[in-house]
């Protein structure tokens, strides 16, 4: 989920996690996708592209709740304390924000790029290639732990697939304690929270 240059790569992001998340995530992201795929498991990437609208900028700024935050922040538009990020002009399609990391990405992956909202599944047609893929089970890595990955957890519960979330490729722009608080979230309500090393043991079991 969303991991993009625009959460990952401090030289572009406009949302950005911080270095130490970024290093863990992307690392251990390679790690669970390069096994995933030796395995035969399909890898579906879920990027928030938004459009540019006149007048308003990306499409996030439709959202009440996010053009009220930006009527009263500064220029720096922060949403997160200590690094810029802003909504407005987060994941404009054409940007570099919007491009997987490369490392990321295999030849044979799934890309699902019209996420608007926090929830993968809204507005897109993730189940569809769920279900044509025949999947009973979906395994979650990506940013944010509170917002994308946790609304997604939710709907993903709601269908009725198996969700499970990989806690080593997880992390959340907005802190320690909202990363934590997803991964809670989902552990006691929503689906089962391993790590890599647990993931691995129990597909090859």
């Amino acid at each position: 989920i969303d991991m993009h240059r625009g959460h990952l790569d401090m030289d572009v992001a406009t949302m950005p996690t911080s270095p130490e998340d970024t290093r863990r995530v992307v690392t251990n992201g390679k790690a669970a996708l390069d096994f995933a795929r030796a395995q035969g498991i399909p890898v579906i990437h879920a990027i928030q592209i938004y459009r540019h609208i006149p007048g308003l900028g990306s499409e996030g700024m439709a959202s009440p709740f996010w053009r009220a935050m930006h009527a009263v922040m500064s220029e720096q538009d922060r949403l997160v304390p200590g690094r810029r990020s802003t909504v407005r002009e987060h994941n404009i399609e054409g940007s570099p924000g919007t491009e997987i990391i490369p490392e990321l990405r295999g030849p044979n992956d799934y890309v699902i790029d019209n996420k608007k909202r926090l929830d993968c599944f809204y507005g897109t047609d993730l189940r569809f290639l769920l279900d044509t893929l025949g999947v009973k089970n979906v395994v979650l890595l990506g940013i944010n732990t509170n917002t994308c990955v946790l609304n997604t957890s939710f709907t993903a519960f709601n269908f009725d697939y198996r969700v499970v979330v990989l806690s080593d490729c997880t992390a959340s722009m907005y802190g320690d304690d909202l990363h934590v608080l997803g991964l809670q979230n989902i552990a006691r309500c929503l689906g089962w929270v391993i790590g890599n090393e647990q993931f691995f043991d129990k597909v090859r079991a």
